[in-house]
């Protein structure tokens, strides 16, 4: 089918930090369809065409690194990237504690609580997968170089834009679709009522994926978007990382 690691890129990976993004040497594809068959995670007919067009071909995904950590327990944590200094710490906790339990951490590679996600895995040795709204030869933002390559090297790197791809702010909310059908929940940290981050909780509701929404979100008055989701099937208000432990362990 596909080759499921790149061993070989990471070999011959220099230890010293560089200021200059080493991209994937030969990043590898897959139908979204055959990747979503291939993680555990099909979906049926009516809500597949997630990119495309009618009369369009089935989206072509680019990935570089271990592509066995999508059959494992998976789930997004995400959220905005102007976040304050208490969603930054929510974001490290909760990526830590789902680490520590075997869990996945999924995330978006972007500034604020996608990069804290990240980080909170891996600084207690867990896995995690980057779904990035740009290329996989390149590194955005420029702060998260060595955060990119590391995630490519040792763990996984996804995109659905072809290397040299132009992209735009408006393709963000495609990658949050995305990560949505490759995960079995997200957990939403912190997001205004403007933020991309709401595409993927809409996406959740329609592919009957978990979502969890932070009862520090939920509870601020400031924000309309909650009142939204609070009450569809699927979606809990977000006390501990046993809510979520708990429920992606039985799905």
């Amino acid at each position: 089918m596909f080759m499921t690691s790149t061993k070989a890129q990471r070999q011959d990976a220099p230890a010293e930090r560089r200021v200059k993004y080493r991209p994937p040497n030969s990043p590898q594809t897959v139908g979204l369809n055959e990747l979503l068959e291939f993680c555990g995670r099909p979906v049926d007919d009516a809500k597949a065409d997630l990119f495309r067009k009618d009369g369009e071909a089935e989206p072509v995904i680019y990935w570089a690194g271990d592509l066995e950590l999508l059959k494992k327990p998976s789930v997004s944590v995400i959220g905005a990237r102007d976040v304050s200094d208490e969603g930054m710490r929510r974001a490290g906790k909760i990526s830590r504690e789902l680490a520590t339990a075997g869990i996945v951490v999924t995330s978006g590679l972007a500034k604020g609580v996608d990069g804290a996600a990240h980080r909170g895995a891996l600084a207690v040795g867990g896995d995690t997968v980057a779904v990035i709204g740009t290329p996989l030869n390149k590194a955005y933002p420029a702060e998260h170089i060595d955060l990119q390559e590391e995630i490519w090297l040792e763990h996984l790197l996804i995109s659905q834009f072809a290397p040299g791809q132009k992209t735009w702010p408006s393709d963000f909310p495609k990658r949050n679709r995305l990560m949505a059908q490759l995960t079995d929940a997200s957990v939403i940290v912190e997001a205004s009522d403007s933020s991309g981050t709401l595409h993927q909780a809409a996406e959740c509701l329609r592919l009957g994926r978990w979502l969890f929404i932070m009862k520090s979100v939920v509870e601020d008055s400031r924000l309309e978007w909650p009142g939204k989701f609070v009450g569809k099937p699927k979606v809990v208000v977000l006390t501990s990382a046993a809510d979520v432990i708990e429920r992606v362990s039985r799905s």
